[in-house]
This record gives structure tokens, sequence and C-alpha cells, in this order.
């Protein structure tokens, strides 16, 4: 599976939905990457701090060039069809080949919260995952606190299981870490009732 995963990451392939394309990230998508990316109400829930320039960004975008290359690296940008426009990220953020196990996550501008968008992306993701990446288990986590990330992972079919029994040591503080899953017999069911929310958009 682990040669699999680097032959389908290498080059990802493009991803839609009704509002939305999920390409591979590029050098290009700075200035829109950066726009978010320095917003410290996007990363507060993150692991990573807000970008300081644009300049920073593009590193970044190019160090992910390059683990692309390797077929390590798991993530789409969001391009707003309507727009043309990147405003966030989905992606696995690890794949455990041995247990057929996947963790997704996601980011997006402030600008474009409450209109379901992540929800839309991570239920694209997921069904990459059972039906192309034939996973077995997904999974998605959330720092305490971040209510509004919860909803996105139930909305998207996911189950809340709890938190994890160890922390997260993160920016200099101790956070508790609540998971969300579903499995690939529980797939069928988030499909039915993914189709129900996209015809009603």
């Amino acid at each position: 599976m682990a040669n699999m995963l680097k032959s389908i990451f290498r080059d990802p392939p493009v991803l839609q939905t009704n509002r939305l394309i999920l390409r591979r990230m590029q050098r290009s998508d700075s200035r829109d990457m950066f726009e978010y990316a320095r917003d410290p109400a996007v990363t507060r829930f993150l692991t990573w701090d807000p970008h300081p320039d644009e300049a920073y960004t593009r590193r970044y975008l190019t160090y992910v060039a390059s683990r692309y290359k390797a077929g390590e690296f798991f993530d789409w940008s969001l391009i707003l069809r309507t727009e043309n426009k990147m405003i966030g990220t989905c992606g696995f953020t690890r794949i455990d080949c041995k247990n057929h196990l996947g963790e997704v996550g996601y980011v997006l501008n402030k600008n474009y919260w409450g209109r379901g968008l992540a929800t839309e992306a991570l239920q694209r993701v997921i069904q990459f995952a059972f039906e192309v990446l034939k996973l077995g288990r997904v999974e998605s986590r959330f720092m305490e606190g971040n209510i509004p990330s919860k909803r996105v992972m139930e909305k998207a079919g996911m189950t809340f299981e709890g938190f994890a029994e160890a922390p997260l040591l993160t920016k200099g503080r101790s956070v508790a870490v609540g998971v969300c899953s579903i499995s690939k017999d529980a797939y069928p069911t988030m499909q039915k009732a993914s189709l129900l929310h996209l015809n009603n958009l």
C-alpha cells in the first residue's frame, strides 16, 4: 500500500464537489494561502503559528512541492469555483498503511466560515479514502474548545468518540484533543446523508 500511496500522491488527482475543486497545492497559491495563514483566528486551534510574511508562505509551498515529488504529502488546495480562489486545504495528516487508517485535517479562510465548505471538502476526502485508498477507518482530531471543527466532522458523517488520553503539547501549553471517526461500514450511510445535504445547497 505504501508504494500505491506514493504513486497516487506524486501527482494527486483532482477531486471535485458542487462548489470546490481540490487540486495539488502550488507555489502560485502563496497570496491566497498567506491571506488566511497569517490570521491568528485561523491558526488559534492549529499546531502552527501564523505565517509572518508571504515569503514564508512561498518557502513553505516550495517545501510542499518537494514532498509531493517524494509522494509523501497528502493534502489538497481548496479552490472555490465561483472565485477561482484558494480558500484553504483539506487532506490527510497521516496514513497508517499497516492498520488501513487515515487521519484527515482541514484549514479554511475565515471569510468563508459558516457556509458548509469545510464539510463539503471533508466528505469528498473521506470518499477518496474509502473508495480509492480502500482504508478501513478515517479519523479527525480537534483541540478542546474548537466546537465548530467538531461540528464539521459530525456533519461530514463522523462520530465523536471522546478525548484522547494523552494531551497535545503545543504552543507552550497542554491541550485535550477530541477524536471523531468513521469506518468503512458506516460510509454508505454517510453517502446518503451527503447526497441529501448537497441537494439542499
